[in-house]
């Protein structure tokens, strides 16, 4: 009777032992999954936001010089976003790829230099993760989302260059 006792006694602790183990296992899981979503649901949001501003400059209060080709990819954009009919995800995909390749025109035929070179990066490179996550939205909602920041995107250029 002893035995048996002891045996279900020490069966019972690592019963709980184990248990504990798989709660704690179960609760980093749950905390790292939280941590992804806020994480991705951060990165969404930015894309929605037009952070940039916050780290691009003028030229000493004056607009950045900018190459007559680069202003002309730029007017391609604003042509493009305001042309393309979206009521579709198929629109905004198509979308996504007039205005990809509107871009890769400003940088094939970028020749600026220095500084506003630099800035243009600033402002350019949020839009091009822009237009990347337009072409795999999901849905209406977050494409139109997505399309009214890319064009509050591309309308800022002209604050900043000429």
């Amino acid at each position: 009777m002893k035995h048996l006792i002891f045996t279900l006694s020490l069966l019972a602790f690592v019963s709980c032992k184990d248990n504990k183990q798989e709660r704690t296992k179960t609760e980093v899981v749950d905390q790292s999954v939280d941590t992804e979503k806020e994480h991705h649901n951060e990165e969404t949001s930015n894309l929605y936001e037009n952070t940039w501003i916050n780290n691009i400059k003028l030229n000493n209060g004056n607009k950045w010089q900018a190459n007559t080709e680069t202003n002309e990819g730029i007017l391609k954009m604003q042509n493009s976003i305001k042309t393309q009919t979206t009521s579709t995800l198929e629109d905004y995909y198509k979308l996504a790829d007039q205005l990809n390749n509107d871009k890769n025109y400003v940088i094939k035929n970028c020749t600026m230099k220095g500084a506003s070179h630099d800035n243009l990066h600033v402002w350019l490179l949020p839009l091009m993760e822009k237009i990347e996550a337009l072409s795999e939205i999901k849905t209406i909602t977050g494409a139109s989302k997505l399309k009214h920041s890319i064009e509050e995107n591309i309308n800022a250029y002209s604050e900043y260059f000429q």
